[in-house]
Order: structure tokens, then C-alpha cells, then sequence
């Protein structure tokens, strides 16, 4: 049977790497055995704690805890502030994910996510004397083991849940976008009456009509169409006027439309 493997993604892996980077390897492997057989029976992630109850070789379960720093409100604004204008970063956030370049946005403010050899603080009720014990060891792997189902538990025990800092990474991009349309020029606006003599001027050059296929002649179109069977009232195209000088003129719709074809393809 494979033995349990601890540390499947990369943050969980950057944990354990940030852990043995301390000079804790050996006392880890130690702890291993410990977590692999189940004796961490309860691990709880709180704002810089982890609490975990491991048993050992006496019946009742040694208490483990294992302290870090907790980024104060100013810290964790400038790191979101720093999440917020990368959307490569807020997108894997979004999708549950612990994006792979996330302790740039920690470190481009002076702070780091992971665990420093400074802060880190463990200490465990049982007689053994080294630190960290086998049972601080096992339980730095079954958190290794937590962060693989949860990345965000790695953020909590920074101080920061995944709700609150979704829902603060919303608001600075909100408040971002606000600010980039009211830092934009307004248009400068010309009275109407300035602008008559080009009001149907179009900024870009309009396409050239097709010019007409074969003995295709402007107007055809009205002949395919036939007579609409619509009359017009007033005066037709040559100044004309219905009986009595009202009423409808005699000549049908496309008729009357025929000059006006004829108009638009000599332009």
C-alpha cells in the first residue's frame, strides 16, 4: 500500500519546503509516521493559531499550537489593494484557487504569507524537549494536508477569511473603476448651432457604393419590385397636382422615387 503523500499542490508544498528551510527536516520526518497513522485527531485553523490535538504514547492527547503573525487591517489593505490590479492573480482567486505568483502581492508591500523562522512559534504539552516534537511535526503535515483542500486556510491563519477578502478585493476594484472614469477628460461640448455646416459630415469616409453590374441601371430595383399600388398625395416630381389641384396623384410610389435613384448614382 503507497503511503500517504502530503502536499499536493504548490502551496502545500511551499509549506512544508518553508518549514524544512528552517533546519527542521530531520524532527519533520520524525512527525511524518505520526501523521500518516492518524494521531492528529483535531486541527483548527484560527487568525495566527493552529490548534491541533495529537495523540502520543499517554492516553490522553498532547495540545499543540503553532503561532504566526497576524497582518493588521493597514497590511492586509495594501496586499488587497495589490490583488485587486492583477487580474491574473483575482481570477484564480475567484475560481477557489491559491494563485502560483500570490506572495508577490505580499512581498511588493514588505510582508510575506508563509511562515518566517522569526515568527514561527510552536510549542507542544508533551515531555519532549525538542522543538518542534514529533507531534508539532505530524501536525505541520496534516496542515499541509488541510491547505490542499482549502488554500484559503492559509489566508485565515494570516488573519484574513476568504469571504471578507473576496468581498474587500470587490469593492477596491469597484472603487478603482469609479476612479478611472472620473479621471477621464470630459468631451468638450460644441452648441449645435456650431456645427450645421458638417452635422452630417462623418468622421471616417463612407464606402463606396457597387457600381452597377452588367446593364444593371439605377433603379432597377423598382422595376423588379413592380408597382407598389401606393399613391402619393400632393405634388409629384414634376410640380403636378391631383384633380382639382388635391387628391392623390395619379403616378405610383416608385415612380416618384425613379429621379431620386437616379440622383443618388450620379453622386
Amino acid at each position: 500500500m503507497t503511503a500517504k503523500q502530503f502536499g499536493e499542490h504548490w502551496w502545500s508544498k511551499r509549506l512544508i519546503t518553508v518549514l524544512e528551510s528552517f533546519g527542521y527536516g530531520p524532527r519533520l520526518a520524525r512527525g511524518r509516521g505520526y501523521a500518516r497513522s492518524g494521531a492528529v485527531q483535531e486541527l483548527e485553523i484560527r487568525p495566527g493559531e493552529v490548534y491541533a490535538s495529537v495523540q502520543g504514547s499517554r492516553r490522553r492527547p498532547y495540545s499543540v499550537t503553532i503561532e504566526i503573525d497576524v497582518l493588521q487591517a493597514e497590511q492586509w489593505n495594501r496586499v488587497e489593494k495589490q490583488l485587486a490590479g492583477r487580474v491574473d492573480l483575482l481570477s484564480v482567486l475567484l475560481a477557489g484557487q491559491m494563485p502560483e505568483h500570490i506572495e508577490d502581492a505580499f512581498h511588493d508591500t514588505g510582508l510575506t504569507l508563509f511562515p518566517t523562522r522569526r515568527e514561527f512559534m510552536a510549542d507542544c504539552t508533551c515531555p519532549d524537549m525538542a522543538n518542534p516534537c514529533k507531534h508539532i511535526a505530524a501536525t505541520c503535515y496534516v496542515l499541509a494536508d488541510r491547505l490542499d483542500e482549502d488554500p484559503f486556510a492559509m489566508l485565515a491563519w494570516r488573519g484574513r477569511r476568504k469571504a471578507d477578502l473576496l468581498r474587500r478585493i470587490e469593492s477596491l476594484r469597484d472603487a478603482q473603476a469609479w476612479a478611472a472614469v472620473d479621471a477621464a477628460p470630459e468631451p468638450d461640448e460644441v452648441p449645435l448651432a456650431d456645427t450645421l455646416d458638417r452635422f452630417w459630415e462623418s468622421a471616417q469616409p463612407l464606402p463606396q457604393l457597387p457600381k452597377p453590374q452588367g446593364d444593371e441601371r439605377p433603379g432597377a430595383i423598382l422595376d423588379r419590385l413592380g408597382p407598389l399600388g401606393v399613391g402619393v398625395n400632393g405634388e409629384g416630381p414634376s410640380g403636378a397636382r391631383g384633380e382639382g389641384g388635391e387628391g392623390r396623384f395619379p403616378a405610383d410610389l416608385t415612380d416618384l422615387l425613379r429621379p431620386a435613384y437616379d440622383a443618388l448614382a450620379r453622386r
